[in-house]
């Protein structure tokens, strides 16, 4: 059986993009003090971060780990966790960080939920709307 050379890029392609992991938590909207975030610009901070962290890139050292010192449930999920900016304008690319962040497990890069300094003391983070 012989493959053209389209065949074997489009097969090597395939492969490459196979180890990405389903992430899981697209659909849950975040509300970080007084800013909202729709379920879109949340799952597109979180495909941000799963990205980076499995190609062991970052933007401004995001992602980087969130060690919870502050004892959130996050679903139930035992860490190790990333965070990772949450922004309004689009997907955080360098800059400033802003005070929003999403929060998503290493293993499978599942969104452990969402988090802000807004609110909080000092450099602390209090829990986005729906994170507990």
């Amino acid at each position: 059986m012989q493959f053209s050379l389209a065949a074997v890029v489009f097969l090597a392609t395939l492969a490459r993009a196979a180890p990405r992991a389903r992430i899981i938590g697209r659909d849950e909207p975040a509300v970080c003090g007084d800013q909202e975030y729709t379920a879109k610009q949340v799952a597109a901070a979180m495909e941000a971060a799963c990205t980076h962290f499995q190609d062991g890139t970052d933007v401004n050292d995001y992602p980087h780990t969130y060690n919870n010192y502050e004892g959130f449930e996050f679903k139930g999920y035992d860490g190790p966790f990333q965070e990772f900016p949450i922004i309004p304008g689009g997907v955080y690319d360098g800059g400033s960080p802003g005070p929003d962040r999403v929060v998503i497990t290493e293993d499978g890069c599942k969104l452990a939920g969402s988090i802000t300094h807004t609110g909080a003391d000092g450099n602390d983070f209090v829990a986005c709307e729906g994170t507990s």
